[in-house]
């Protein structure tokens, strides 16, 4: 008499299924989790300081091109003025 063990319309069993099934649920659920991002006070204030960097390139290039041509010309009273209150202070 000969046994099979696995016949032909027998299902074959598998321990680590349900194991399987688990992870790939935990798996997915981690993965419905959506990034999120927040921008701090401090760095919407730093994006505002960009434009007014630009705006001050803008000047120094100004600056640079009145020099260059030889039409820049220094108020000495207003260098005078910024040296007493960088002082006083």
């Amino acid at each position: 008499m000969v046994l099979k063990i696995h016949g032909s319309n027998q299902p074959r069993v598998n321990p680590y299924q349900k194991q399987l099934q688990k992870y790939t649920q935990t798996r997915t659920e981690k993965q419905v989790k959506a990034d999120q991002l927040h921008i701090s006070d401090q760095a919407k204030k730093m994006q505002e300081l960009g434009d007014v960097h630009a705006a001050r390139a803008q000047y120094v290039e100004a600056i640079k091109a009145d020099v260059e041509s030889g039409i820049y010309k220094v108020d000495p009273n207003k260098v005078a003025k910024g040296i007493l209150s960088f002082w006083k202070n």
